[in-house]
C-alpha cells in the first residue's frame, strides 16, 4: 500500500511564499508521475502542477511563473515551491501519485491560506 504524506501548508500574506513537500512510502513499483492538486470551497478540484518520471513539468495557467514543482533525488518525494501567493491560491493542496502500472494515490491534504 502506498502512503503519501504532505507537509508545509500554512497561512501567509499576499506576495509571500510557501513550500509544500510530499513523501511517498510503502510498496510501489515505478512511479509514472507525481502532481499537486488543489480544492477550494465552491470550486472544482484543479491540477496545479505535474512532474513526470522523465522530469517533464506541466503547470496550470494560473500558477505559471509563480510555482515550481520538483522531485527529490530518491524520486519518491515531490515539492511545490509557491511564490508570489495570491488570495485565490487559498485551498487544500493534495499530493497525487500515478503508478507506471496503474494505481492512483492521494495524500490527506494540507491547507494553504493566503490572506492579509
Amino acid at each position: 500500500q502506498v502512503r503519501l504524506v504532505e507537509s508545509g501548508g500554512g497561512s501567509v500574506q499576499p506576495g509571500g511564499s510557501l513550500r509544500l513537500s510530499c513523501v511517498a512510502s510503502g510498496t510501489m513499483f515505478a512511479i509514472d508521475h507525481m502532481a499537486w492538486y488543489r480544492l477550494a470551497p465552491g470550486k472544482q478540484r484543479e491540477l496545479v502542477a505535474t512532474i513526470t518520471r522523465g522530469g517533464n513539468t506541466i503547470y496550470a495557467e494560473a500558477v505559471k511563473g509563480r510555482f515550481t514543482i520538483s522531485r527529490g533525488n530518491n524520486l519518491n518525494t515531490v515539492s511545490l515551491q509557491m511564490n508570489s501567493l495570491k488570495p485565490e491560491d487559498t485551498a487544500a493542496y493534495y499530493c497525487n501519485l500515478g503508478g507506471a502500472y496503474g494505481g492512483v494515490y492521494w495524500g490527506q491534504g494540507t491547507q494553504v491560506t493566503v490572506s492579509s
